[in-house]
């Protein structure tokens, strides 16, 4: 039977004592992390979210209290009483290795089953497993860990947001549908039969509103929902730094979110960050790195080789060229003594598996060995080396398409490679991406697509391409990425109501449109809004790369796994048809 804690109230943690303590009677609670018996003398590991603690039990002091003890295994839960000592053998790998606690009362507060894994701090438990029993595996230090970090990192931010004149404000969690970019959850109505609210994407049409409102400075800790296919850095539910500020234009925002990260990184971290970030508008990124949110922490740029190789015989080469791509390739530095020409076919079906048609290479042990040798001549071989920089050890790959696909095909490689060869250095290496297209050409229907949410601001000087040259728009738009992981994305808001309803005309929405999704917020335009922007900041991301972890599951306290089921509570589950027929649903049946 469990005890009570009678005459027992928690005075310290347990991994907050330490040699300065020695002499003083202290009371500690938590689970026993293991258990040595040494015939006369029983010492128990006590763990809380601070740390372990040792407590000492000699059955020649109190025999009760050392049976107590005796009885004692992992988990179970504790309080002990006793005085604060040195230890004659001293354990300086942990922070309370010096000192002991002689315990004088225990109480064992509830008792534990075995656990369907040893909670200790590096397991080979199998992640399904953790996941089922998520309670047993956030005592592991790691994890408990990487959630106290999250809290800091949270307090910190609060914190910095309130000294800088923002205003934390709550907006609701079940709203209108409005299109964002991924697919709602959907919340149906009980009252209002047959209808649904949404649960929000990101607060965007709400603070906006609170803009409009005049309360100038807004910020929350908002979460968000996006039922969309999961990957290592995504969730369906996370949590986002969401702000926005008036009478503010696109530097006023970089410059309060670099404090933000300088303020984190110093008082989480220890880290100084230097300030302002490295900026790279979208076109640079694209064709240096081919990505839009690349890893600027190792080189190995892409270069654009087509005017070297646009008359030389080699078809595939000239065939890109002749279709309007292009041929661009990346140089990897020493790497030949690990990519064997059996490892080069190895990326080139990677390549084939990700839109290309296929992957040249040169490969420099001795001499350069060119898989396009025979169709060159030395001096258009030559060319290619001297404008890639390689030189023997080298491997260069080329990837000859359109040039949408050879740029995202060259950037996956340029991280897979990095990855490899272990170039990459542990550091931390922000990147403002700016200036991006406002449209994006959609080849399957040969129409310019929106790449932002219809309130994005273009450039002033681009307006007059909105109707002619929809290539030529740039919008007020930006994206803060660290070590190659997008952190947020934002943009200047369009507060004009002409300017609005002539993006929405560009955006093909019809009047019906605009009015059934936005028709609200265009009338709270008409009514005196101020110049606006803001973005929001994916906190989940942040904390995995201040943590090291590898996916957000490792910084979530009760993660969704890829099909976006947990584990824990098995979850989604299947409702009573009671309480279907009361919101007006069927469930429609699969056939078989």
């Amino acid at each position: 039977m469990a005890e009570f804690m009678t005459g027992l109230k928690r005075t310290n943690y347990c991994g907050d004592l330490r040699i300065s303590d020695v002499g003083k009677e202290v009371t500690v609670c938590g689970w026993v992390q293991r258990c040595r018996d040494l015939g006369q003398l029983i010492f128990i590991d006590l763990r809380d979210r601070t740390g372990i603690v040792q407590l000492a039990f000699n059955d020649k002091t109190d025999k009760e209290i050392f049976d107590k003890a005796f009885s004692c295994r992992s988990e179970f839960v504790l309080a002990a009483k006793g005085t604060v000592c040195e230890r004659s053998s001293k354990n300086m790998e942990i922070p309370t290795g010096e000192i002991e606690i002689v315990v004088s009362d225990l109480r064992v507060l509830s008792k534990a089953q075995t656990p369907p894994f040893e909670v200790v701090d590096e397991t080979s438990t199998n992640e399904e497993l953790r996941l089922k029993y998520r309670y047993l595996d956030l005592r592991r230090r790691p994890l408990l860990n990487n959630l106290m970090l999250r809290s800091k990192v949270s307090k910190v931010a609060r914190d910095y947001f309130y000294e800088n004149g923002f205003v934390e404000i709550e907006t609701p969690m079940m709203i209108k549908s409005t299109p964002e970019g991924a697919r709602d959850y959907l919340v149906p109505s009980r009252i209002h039969n047959g209808k649904f609210y949404a649960l929000p994407q990101s607060p965007q049409i709400y603070k906006q509103l609170l803009m409009v409102s005049g309360f100038d400075r807004y910020i929350q800790l908002a979460r968000c929902f996006r039922d969309e296919d999961l990957r290592a850095d995504r969730q369906p539910e996370f949590t986002q730094i969401d702000m926005e500020l008036s009478f503010v234009d696109v530097e006023d925002i970089l410059e309060i979110n670099e404090g933000l990260f300088k303020r984190l990184f110093k008082e989480v971290l220890g880290k100084d960050l230097e300030t302002p970030f490295e900026r790279m508008t979208y076109k640079e990124a694209m064709e240096n790195y081919g990505s839009d949110k690349p890893d600027i922490r190792f080189d190995m740029k892409i270069k654009d080789i087509s005017d070297l190789v646009k008359d030389c015989g080699f078809g595939v080469f000239t065939g890109a060229i002749e279709n309007g791509g292009s041929v661009r390739a990346i140089t990897a530095k020493n790497a030949a003594s690990v990519y064997t020409r059996k490892e080069i076919d190895k990326l080139t079906e990677y390549v084939k598996g990700i839109g290309a048609k296929g992957l040249a290479y040169v490969r420099w042990v001795d001499e350069p060995n060119a898989s396009f040798k025979k169709f060159m001549t030395d001096d258009e071989l030559n060319a290619i080396y001297e404008r890639l920089g390689a030189e023997k050890g080298d491997v260069i790959l080329i990837v000859a398409d359109k040039t949408s696909t050879v740029l995202s095909t060259l950037g996956a490689l340029r991280l897979m490679i990095a990855k490899r060869l272990e170039i990459i250095p542990d550091e931390f290496k922000f990147l403002w991406i700016v200036d991006f297209p406002f449209f994006e050409y959609d080849e399957e229907s040969g129409e310019w697509l929106a790449m932002h949410h219809p309130f994005t601001m273009p450039k002033e000087d681009c307006l007059q391409y909105l109707d002619n040259d929809p290539s030529k728009v740039i919008a007020k738009a930006f994206d803060l990425t660290l070590n190659g992981i997008e952190l947020s994305s934002g943009s200047m808001r369009i507060t004009d109501p002409e300017l609005q309803q002539k993006m929405f005309r560009a955006l093909k929405l019809t009047d019906e449109e605009i009015e059934a999704k936005f028709g609200f917020l265009v009338e709270a335009y008409k009514y005196g809004a101020p110049p606006h922007g803001g973005m929001g900041i994916g906190l989940d991301r942040v904390i995995m790369l201040m943590c090291g972890a590898d996916s957000l599951r490792d910084v979530t306290a009760f993660p969704k796994v890829q099909n976006a089921s947990e584990l824990m509570s098995s979850c989604p589950a299947s409702v009573d048809k009671e309480s279907l027929d009361v919101l007006g649903i069927q469930i429609k049946q699969e056939e078989e």
